[in-house]
């Protein structure tokens, strides 16, 4: 009997040893993987490749990519519940969307305000900004923009009357798109605005079934079908500048990460945002590659 005892013992003991070594070594490989999130559209995509691409190079890293995730909450609770270790966010997003502040138009207050607000709630990291900035659009056909006089979101308000709208559903809620735009510009379409999904509203409007969407400045579809972005000449839409959003215990726990990441600063313009988006959206490129591609061109890598 107490052979058997022993026998069991040492089974119970030789599988607590397994299960220990086993958890030993996904927590060491947990250490040297870096988990990237990404929202889920063209230009969050990219820029989550471009943040794996520049952190897979070189030795002693690995990349979990966890693209397309969804909406700007779906990411940003992610990283709130150690789902991911960083992604891209947009600081106007960020003071609005996720703070529920106020707009500042003020680019250096805007980072300032998030930086500190983002790092004493919730351990988390806004770094410097990669070079663009992605602001909301209102966005119609170019003939349609050139045949009714309609230039700027003013020149918009004078006409809602005839025109019909198609924004998506995080545009619609946020306090920084419609709700507060409509009350800013005192917008008054005589059908409320269609809701629409994002991958849809360019053609869309391109086609003639709406007449007004809300769009993304750095968005190459705005090119592809010839659309016109109005001007925001009451200044209502924050900076949305671009930045690696981190979880403070990456940070402090992997210096060569974040070495690597502050290559990225003031490194992506308008215009290679754009184009990069358009190769994606228009030429059917993959976003890994176009990533790659950048990243060597800019001597990044």
């Amino acid at each position: 009997m107490r052979n058997k005892y022993a026998v069991i013992a040492g089974v119970a003991l030789a599988c607590l040893v397994v299960l220990v070594v086993l958890v030993l070594r996904d927590g060491a490989r947990d250490a040297d993987t870096i988990r990237i999130g990404s929202k889920n559209f063209t230009e969050q995509v990219i820029l989550g490749e471009i943040v794996a691409a520049l952190i897979e190079s070189g030795a002693g890293m690995k990349v979990d990519r966890n693209l397309n995730l969804g909406g700007t909450f779906v990411c940003f609770n992610a990283l709130k519940g150690d789902e991911i270790d960083l992604y891209v966010e947009y600081t106007g997003t960020g003071l609005t969307a996720i703070l529920k502040s106020e707009p500042i138009r003020d680019a250096g207050r805007v980072h300032g305000i998030v930086s500190d607000e983002f790092s004493k709630r919730w351990g988390l990291q806004w770094m410097r900004p990669l070079g663009f900035n992605n602001t909301y659009t209102l966005t119609m056909r170019r003939g349609m923009a050139d045949s009714l006089g309609i230039a700027s979101i003013s020149d918009l308000a004078e006409k809602t009357g005839e025109l019909t709208a198609g924004f998506n559903h995080e545009f619609l809620e946020r306090p920084d798109g419609y709700r507060g735009l409509k009350k800013h510009y005192e917008l008054a379409f005589d059908r409320e605005p269609r809701e629409m999904d994002s991958g849809l509203m360019y053609k869309a409007v391109a086609d003639g079934a709406v007449d007004v969407i809300c769009g993304f400045a750095t968005d190459g579809r705005i090119r592809a079908f010839d659309l016109v972005s109005l001007e925001d000449d009451r200044n209502f839409f924050p900076p949305y500048q671009a930045a690696v959003l981190v979880r403070h215990r990456v940070a402090e726990s992997h210096p060569e990460l974040m070495a690597k990441l502050e290559r990225l600063t003031d490194a992506i313009d308008s215009d290679a945002m754009t184009m990069m988006n358009y190769r994606v959206d228009q030429k059917g490129e993959r976003p890994a590659a176009v990533a790659r591609e950048f990243l060597e061109s800019e001597d990044i890598l």
